[in-house]
């Protein structure tokens, strides 16, 4: 049986190109699987797990900022968006809601591969910080577990997310208004009863945090390093 490189989603309204870009892929030794549409492609990621969602901005019904916006945070799917050559709005747009790269049509096969190998590369990066370790603490993201001296406690989902971010930008101050739409927050106060919570979870004195600080009048930082 074949090893592929990685699975790809490919979601474009454009025959030609949706077909170009899976034979290109294939050749490449990708295991490529096509939607037609956002919708459709939405039906595809309940029930597999690419490594990659290559899509088009610009189709009928649901836009691939629409899509991208819709279901970044649900899924840790990276996403390179396709963007016609004058839509210079709309790929800014596309990197505030969360894809992870874009590329301008007409391209070059040979480029698409060079930013989808890129995505790939930083992705495998920080899935090796899924399991992070400091000072007494071991934070399992996979497994949803902080283990801190002999003790194990779980974290809810909220939690995680909040921490992957974190552990994957140590000593980066993440600002209240971040937080909130990293997690959906609608009162500003709740976050800090998840960080009150997280804190007691990692820190020996959760009233004096060594490494879940809050910086005064901008955020909250994590200093693992």
């Amino acid at each position: 049986m074949k090893n592929f490189k990685a699975h790809i989603l490919v979601v474009d309204d454009d025959d030609g190109i949706r077909n170009l870009v899976k034979e290109y892929l294939i050749q490449n030794d990708y295991l490529v699987t096509t939607s037609k549409n956002a919708e459709e492609a939405m039906e595809k990621i309940k029930i597999i797990k690419f490594d990659l969602i290559v899509l088009d901005i610009m189709m009928p019904g649901k836009t691939g900022l629409e899509f991208t916006q819709e279901n970044k945070k649900k899924i840790d799917t990276p996403i390179l968006l396709l963007t016609a050559k004058g839509e210079a709005a709309e790929r800014i747009e596309g990197l505030e809601v969360g894809a992870d790269d874009y590329l301008a049509k007409p391209f070059e096969p040979k480029e698409l591969i060079l930013r989808i190998n890129n995505i790939l590369d930083k992705t495998k990066k920080n899935v090796s910080k899924r399991v992070i370790e400091f000072g007494n603490i071991k934070i399992d993201l996979k497994k949803l577990f902080i283990h801190r001296n002999d003790e194990s406690v779980k974290i809810n989902n909220t939690e995680k997310v909040i921490l992957e971010k974190m552990i994957n930008s140590p000593g980066k101050i993440f600002k209240r208004e971040e937080i909130i739409n990293l997690i959906d927050l609608d009162k500003e106060r709740s976050i800090d009863v998840i960080i009150t919570r997280l804190r007691k979870k990692i820190e020996e004195n959760p009233k004096s945090p060594k490494y879940l600080q809050t910086i005064r009048g901008e955020g909250y930082v994590l200093w693992i390093e």
